[in-house]
Formats: C-alpha cells, sequence, structure tokens
C-alpha cells in the first residue's frame, strides 16, 4: 500500500535543507526508503536554477544567493513561505511521468487554496499556481534517476518586499501575492500545512501517512 512519510523541518537554512534532502534522495533510490514530503521554512535567500539569468537579481542586498539544480529561474524563500520537498518515485503507476506530476502538485497547491476560500489556477506555459497574473506559489523541480526532489513554496504570510528585488521567475509581468494578501488577514500556518498533506496524499495516492519524530529531522 502506498505509504507517505511526512517530516516537518521547522526553519532551515537553504543549504542545510538541500543537503538532507540529496541524503533522502540516494535512499530512495536505492529503495531503503518510502517517498517522504518535507515541510520547511527557510531564511531568508534567494535561489537561481542552473539556467537562471543573474539579471533578473535586481537588488539582492545582504539577502544570500544560491545557484541550485531545480528547474526555474530566479525565486525568493522566507519567513512566512511554506516549502515543500517531495521526494518521491516516478516511476509509480500513480505518478508515471514528470509532466503529470507537476500537473498534480499543481493541483494539490490548488485545492490546498479551496479550502482557504481562494480560487487559484494554472497559466498556459507556466508552472505555479496563480490569481491572474497575481503568482501565489512557484515550482521548480528535478529529476535523478526517476526520483523527484525539490519542490514548492506556497506564500502564506511573506513580507512580499522583498520580492520587489528580483524578477520572479524571470517574468517581468508577474506580479506576486499571498494568502495573507488576499485574505486580509495573518494565516495560521500550521493549518496550512494540515491541509496540504492531506491534499497531496489524496491526490497522489497515498493510502498511510507517517509524521516522523523530531529526532528524526535534521539539524543544523
Amino acid at each position: 500500500m502506498p505509504q507517505l512519510l511526512v517530516r516537518d523541518l521547522g526553519q532551515r537554512e537553504y543549504l542545510t535543507a538541500l543537503s538532507y534532502q540529496q541524503e533522502l534522495l540516494k535512499k530512495r533510490q536505492e529503495k531503503r526508503l518510502e517517498d517522504v514530503l518535507l515541510l520547511v521554512e527557510h531564511p531568508h535567500v534567494f535561489t537561481l536554477g542552473p539556467g537562471g539569468k543573474e539579471k533578473n537579481l535586481l537588488a539582492p542586498g545582504d539577502v544570500p544567493v544560491q545557484r541550485t539544480s531545480r528547474g526555474g529561474d530566479v525565486t525568493y524563500h522566507g519567513p512566512g513561505q511554506l516549502v515543500i520537498y517531495p521526494v518521491v518515485d516516478l516511476k509509480s503507476k500513480l505518478r508515471k511521468d514528470v509532466h503529470a506530476y507537476l500537473y498534480k502538485l499543481e493541483q494539490t497547491l490548488i485545492e490546498t487554496l479551496k479550502a482557504f476560500g481562494l480560487r487559484a489556477g494554472r497559466r498556459p506555459a507556466c508552472t505555479g499556481v496563480w490569481m491572474g497574473i497575481r503568482k501565489i506559489a512557484a515550482i521548480g523541480i528535478a529529476v535523478r534517476r526517476g526520483i523527484a526532489f525539490h519542490g514548492a513554496a506556497l506564500n502564506i504570510n511573506p513580507d512580499l518586499t522583498y520580492f520587489e528585488r528580483i524578477v520572479p521567475c524571470g517574468l517581468s509581468w508577474a506580479q506576486v501575492t499571498s494568502m495573507k494578501r488576499e485574505l486580509g488577514e495573518e494565516i495560521d500556518p500550521a493549518s496550512v500545512k494540515r491541509e496540504l498533506v492531506r491534499c497531496f496524499a489524496k491526490r497522489f495516492g497515498y493510502t498511510e501517512i507517517h509524521e516522523t519524530c523530531r529526532e528524526d529531522t535534521p539539524t543544523g
């Protein structure tokens, strides 16, 4: 029966979380681990995909910039944003290929937002989740030997002014929004996490969810 292991890392530096993902990726490739969904909040950081253009970093200032292996251009991570990193086997009949996986990941976020009264959707040729021209969740993944990692960032209560320091995802016409901005009030992150895990498990067909204990999470 398909099982999902959920680990909430709390707040972790971007490179610490990436190193942990890579450990899980190796274990998943060797079939020593079930699929894992990591939940994390990062301190302020800008990340650039392999093809990301440095000109889209307008004024990073004191915020660190990290090159990374996920798809996409430049994005921002920081407090008030929920980042999810699924480390999952794409060879499963439930997921099949990268396009199907991305579609289901977007749908998970759309359904999560719907539970809070927000109507979001897709934009043709643009990944992520949108409310008109306002992007509320960014997606960037990578695949190694059939296992997907990296993931998605959902704006719950972040300081949106940090997005003004970049051209988000390299799209000069796009705006960025958050659940707080759209709903006009602070949103409880714990309730968003619970709903997202539920939607993810439902969309990907997991029949069992196991949340790990604190000692199962990395330190640093």
